[in-house]
Parts: C-alpha cells; sequence; structure tokens
C-alpha cells in the first residue's frame, strides 16, 4: 500500500511548500516581457529624442539682446552653457541654449546676468548617472530581451511557452484520481473487460506471469465502431492500474512542420521509459496509421515518419517490456500492417455494439444519478434499442432526464425515456410544423402501408407503433420492436423488408391519383438490401454465390474516385436485371397484400389522421373494425422501442 502522505506517482502534479503560494509562470513571464519592452522603449526614446520640443540654440549676439530688453525669463547655468525661456513670446522660439566660450563667464558677468533674468540659478553639472542610463542599459537591455525571447525559451523542457516546443510530447499523465473510472463503470464489454485485466495484474504483478516464460502483449489494439466505449475502457484501465497513464490522440503527432510527428513520438517515448512500467495510450491512431505507399506524398509524407518512428519505439533494437501501448480506432482496415504483426499490436479486441443484455447494463450503469420512476422497465427499453451504441444509450437517459426537468416531474418516468430513444434515432418531434391537409392525407396512406404489411407479413419484425407527427426528416415513421437480436438475416426476411419499404408507395398509387416523393428513403434502402442480396451474399439463382463487390475504396483518394470493377459489363447487364426483378417482385406483392386488405388499409389511414399516433393494440382494434373512442392522439403504446421501417 501506497503511503497516504507521499504524493502519489504519476500523478502528474508538482508539490507547493506550505506558505509559499505558487505562482503562475505564464503570468510571470508576461508581465517581465511587457516591463522589459516598456522599458526598452522608454530608454531608447529618451537617448534619441528628449521629451518635448528641442530648445533653440543661439549665439551670445541673440542673447545679449534678449538680456539687455529685459526678455528672459528663467535661465540656468550649468559650467559654460545657460538654458533659459522667454518671458514674451518675441520669437518663433521659447527655449534656447547659449553657450560660452570657456572663461568668458566671471562673477561679474554672472551678476549682470542674475540682475536681468527674472529667475536665475546656477546648477552644477553631474553628468554620470544620465550617460550611464542613456548609454550604457540601452545596450545591456538589448542581449537581455534577446536572451529572454529566445534562449530561455529553448531551455524550457515542453514549456508552453517554449520556442522548441511543438517537437515535445503532447501527451497527458494521468492519475487514478483524475479519472475516477474503473472497470465497474464499463458495461456491455465483458470479453474486452477480460483481456485488459490481464495487462492491469501484469503492471501490477510481473513475476506471476513471467514465473512460467509468459510474456504480456506489448500492444493492444481496441477495434468497434463509434460510440462503443473504446476511450471509456482505457480511462478504466487507467483508473485500475496504479501505474503512470499517457494519453494522446493520433491527430497531435502531425504538424505543419516536417520531423514534427517523429520527434514528439520518441519525446513521449522517452518519458514513457522514464516512468516505466507504464500505459501509452492512443486515441485515433488511425490518423498516423494509415497503410504506407498509399498517400500522394509518397514515401516522404509526414505521417509515414511519424508511423516509422512509433513502430521502431514499440518493437526496435531498444526495448521496454514495462511499456504497454494501448491503440483506439474506428478503422483497422486502413492501419498499416506493420502496425498490427506480433511484437506491436499483437492483440485485437474488438469492441462490438451490444447485445439485449448488454444494454441493459449499459443502460443501468448510466442511470445511477438518475432519479426513475416505479413504470419504468430498462430490460423493455434495452428490447427497444437494436443497433444503439454505449454513447447512444447514455443520450437516451440522459436526454430522458432532461425532457423530465423541463416537464417539472420528480422522477423519470418510462415516457420521458421512450421520447428520448425516439429522439435519439429519429430527431425531435415537430407539431409545429404545418401541414396541409392533403400532405396529411399522402402521409397517413403511405404510413398506413406500411403499418399493414408489418402486421401481416409473416416474416417482418413485429409493429411497434407509427406515426404521422413529423419527426426529424421524416414526416411520418411506422417502427418495428424486434423480439431479439438477430445475427444473421435470412433470404425470406430479407424480401419480407423490402415488401415493407415499398408498402409506403403502393398504398400511395392504390389509394391516391398520384405518387410523391415521399418514398425516396424506402427506394434507397430496398435497392441496397437487394443489391447486397445478389453482390455480396450469394442470393440470386440467376447470377450464383458469386461476389461482385466492386472494387475496393483507396485510402487517400476516397471511395468514389478510384472504384473499379472485377466483372465484365455482361455480367453488369445482368446483375442489374436481377436486383430490379427482386425489387419488382417484393413491389408486386406488397401492391397484392393492400389490395386485398383495402378497408383495413384506409381505416388504419383515417385513424391516422385522427389520433396521429397509433400502437400495435390500437392497430389491431382498428383493422378489426373497433371504435378507439375519443383519446388523447398523442397517446402512443406503452413498450418503447423501435426500427423505423
Amino acid at each position: 500500500m501506497p503511503d497516504a502522505n507521499q504524493p502519489e506517482r504519476g500523478s502528474g502534479k508538482r508539490e507547493r511548500r506550505p506558505g509559499k503560494p505558487g505562482a503562475d509562470p505564464k503570468l510571470t513571464r508576461g508581465l517581465l516581457l511587457w516591463v522589459m519592452l516598456i522599458l526598452s522603449v522608454l530608454l531608447f526614446t529618451s537617448y534619441r529624442r528628449p521629451w518635448g520640443s528641442s530648445p533653440r540654440l543661439i549665439d551670445m549676439g541673440r542673447f545679449d539682446e534678449h538680456l539687455s530688453r529685459g526678455e528672459i525669463g528663467k535661465a540656468w547655468l550649468t559650467d559654460n552653457e545657460l538654458k533659459g525661456t522667454l518671458a514674451k513670446p518675441v520669437a518663433d522660439y521659447t527655449r534656447f541654449t547659449v553657450v560660452f566660450p570657456p572663461d568668458y563667464l566671471d562673477r561679474q558677468k554672472v551678476d549682470e546676468i542674475r540682475a536681468k533674468v527674472q529667475q536665475f540659478e546656477v546648477k552644477p553639472r553631474n553628468d554620470f548617472w544620465p550617460a550611464v542610463i542613456l548609454n550604457i542599459v540601452p545596450w545591456l537591455l538589448l542581449p537581455l530581451l534577446i536572451w529572454f525571447l529566445f534562449f530561455r525559451q529553448v531551455r524550457i523542457p515542453g514549456g508552453t511557452g517554449s520556442v522548441l516546443a511543438f517537437g515535445k510530447s503532447r501527451a497527458k499523465l494521468a492519475s487514478k484520481d483524475r479519472t475516477r473510472v474503473t472497470f465497474d463503470d464499463v458495461a456491455g464489454v465483458d470479453e474486452a473487460k477480460q483481456e485488459v485485466r490481464e495487462i492491469v495484474e501484469f503492471l501490477k504483478n510481473p513475476s506471476k506471469f513471467q514465473r512460467l516464460g509468459g510474456r504480456i502483449p506489448r500492444g493492444v489494439m481496441l477495434i468497434g465502431p463509434p460510440g462503443t466505449g473504446k476511450t471509456l475502457l482505457a480511462k478504466a484501465i487507467a483508473g485500475e492500474a496504479d501505474v503512470p497513464f499517457f494519453s494522446i490522440c493520433g491527430a497531435d503527432f502531425v504538424e505543419m512542420f516536417v520531423g514534427v510527428g517523429a520527434s514528439r513520438v520518441r519525446d513521449l517515448f522517452r518519458q514513457a521509459k522514464e516512468n516505466s512500467p507504464c500505459i501509452v495510450f492512443l486515441d485515433e491512431v488511425d490518423a498516423v496509421g494509415r497503410r504506407r505507399g498509399s498517400g500522394l506524398g509518397g514515401g516522404h509524407d509526414e505521417r509515414e515518419q511519424t508511423l516509422n518512428a512509433i513502430l521502431v519505439e514499440m518493437d526496435g533494437f531498444e526495448r521496454d517490456e514495462g511499456i504497454i501501448t494501448i491503440a483506439a480506432t474506428n478503422r483497422p482496415d486502413v492501419l498499416d500492417p506493420a502496425l498490427l504483426r506480433p511484437g506491436r499490436f499483437d492483440r485485437e479486441i474488438v469492441l462490438d455494439l451490444a447485445d439485449i443484455k448488454g444494454r441493459e447494463e449499459i443502460l443501468r450503469v448510466h442511470a445511477r444519478k438518475v432519479k426513475l420512476g416505479p413504470d419504468v422497465d430498462l430490460k423493455v427499453l434495452a428490447r427497444g434499442t437494436p443497433m444503439f451504441s454505449g454513447a447512444d444509450l447514455e443520450a437516451v437517459v440522459n436526454e430522458a432526464a432532461i425532457l423530465a426537468t423541463m416537464a417539472g416531474k420528480e422522477l423519470v418516468g418510462m415516457e420521458e425515456l421512450e421520447e428520448s430513444r425516439d429522439k435519439v434515432k429519429w430527431g425531435k418531434q415537430k407539431r409545429a410544423k404545418i401541414m396541409t391537409e392533403e400532405d396529411r392525407r399522402v402521409t397517413a396512406f403511405h404510413e398506413s402501408g406500411h403499418a399493414l404489411v408489418a402486421k401481416l407479413h409473416p416474416k417482418v419484425e413485429p409493429l411497434h407503433k407509427v406515426t404521422i407527427i413529423p419527426r426529424g426528416t421524416a414526416l411520418g415513421v411506422t417502427m418495428s420492436l424486434p423480439e431479439a437480436d438477430k445475427y444473421h438475416m435470412k433470404r425470406g426476411e430479407l424480401l419480407g423488408n423490402i415488401t415493407l419499404l415499398l408498402a409506403g408507395r403502393v398504398a400511395e398509387q392504390v389509394f391516391s391519383d398520384d405518387v410523391s416523393t415521399g418514398a425516396e428513403s424506402d427506394f434507397r434502402q430496398a435497392t441496397e438490401i437487394a443489391r447486397r442480396m445478389v453482390c455480396n451474399w450469394g442470393m440470386s439463382d440467376a447470377v450464383g454465390p458469386v461476389s461482385y463487390c466492386e472494387g475496393e475504396e483507396h485510402l487517400f483518394l476516397g471511395r468514389e474516385v478510384t472504384r473499379t470493377k472485377t466483372h465484365s459489363e455482361m455480367l453488369a447487364i445482368e446483375i442489374d436485371r436481377e436486383i430490379k426483378r427482386i425489387v419488382d417482385s417484393s413491389y408486386m406483392e406488397a401492391e397484392k397484400m393492400i389490395r386485398e386488405h383495402e378497408v383495413q388499409t384506409r381505416r388504419i389511414a383515417e385513424a391516422l389522421l385522427k389520433y396521429e399516433s397509433l400502437s400495435a393494440e390500437d392497430v389491431d382494434k382498428v383493422m378489426a373494425g373497433e371504435d378507439l373512442g375519443d383519446r388523447n392522439h398523442a397517446s402512443a403504446p406503452k413498450p418503447p422501442t423501435a426500427s423505423p421501417t
């Protein structure tokens, strides 16, 4: 156990002496700089030209004229030099100076001047200190200013004001007290936590692994979609491990200066070696870890030099077994193979979207600080949030708390959680959006077609809710509630989804004289599913079980610029013909179902025009011809969750 009186190792904080408040070094340097600049301006200005207008140098004849006329108001004599001012503006000057020849001024002449001048004073000359200040100090101040602006800044090791600070690492040293995140705060990724626990255990007790000759991985790559908890897991490692934890983003290595990235990498691992054993966390490593030789800059690309430095530091001639590097990325496909080989990032941990059990655990973690009502069922909410990441689930809980607060409630209920879930996935309701009656009618029949197919088709997910209240960019939404998480989609289910997507346009065509543009998103999704069935999944009897994916994306040129075809034009025509056949057959199936149940479809549309939102139970009653009665049109289903159709 560490001594409580000793500062924690790797905390990154300097201990201050009691009774001596620490001054901000930035403020001190800034004030000193301004003082030096002001003094320099004042001294150089005084040296070049005294303040005020310069006195006129006159000869002795002019001086005798002013003296005889009594025009001199003030005068002071210093050795052979007399300075004075005229009492009256009798000339184009007011101040004057006259220099007398040596031995010209005797006592009689001085008494004569004193008698004719209103105010006269004799001052002894003392030019030593003014001469020193005006002639020597500026030349001493100039090198001091140069030293402060350049040499002293260069000597600051990595300080923010250093001239060469761009070559220093920007990694932040985190401590357990500062992170305050542990493995208890990470849910839904139990396998990943178990793997990183081995690293934490090795850092705490390395002899336990070395006893049998084992070697802990030098690098761990966290891979997963955005929002799955890669950075959060790294924070938990920092909170669990009692070792220094350096964290830096991959973009912090890249600068406009050549060689800065490699310099920062070397400085980062130098600090890590000084604090070994420790953990180095590289977030968004794909910013510098992209495959070499693919950029437009060739082998001299700055990112490639930075990557080379990382490769050498992780596994070069000099190795430090006490440094474990953890990196996170959601683009493992663009990483350089040398970065992922054994000896560097030799262990890949995939953090995928959580299943229904994991989503429930994540919701419980985020709901710790939220006051939930007795009607809240997180299991139902987890069931209704398929394909939600951990970040999405956190946003759901947070939005629900905000909605409850704005409504003046003391507890967060299921109603707020349902609304926040729909808001996160599809956007906020737009009840204030003005729609004409014709637009509402077209939207109602469009959504009624989706709802009917969702209720009658045996291969699609059960209907959850249908609404014509605008939400996000959609004028209406039909939501489904999955019964369980699915990891495989069968051909019948895919064809059922295409039929469900096309049912909205079919209903418009059957019940209206014309069709609208509201089915654009449906067509795009249906065509994409059909294309994948033919080209990716081998679900077409005409084309066969062969992959016809169109080329690969080049890392720097983008997806569309360099897309290539791996098949002939004749086969491309056959693929297009097969995709159209699948879409057309699903369209005809949807049309057949709607025409056979035309009365039920019309009832659903009329109920939507009246109530705006219908639950699955409401749709069953409407299709059976039952009257829903007078109720609030905004009443929605109790269980909350769905996927848009």
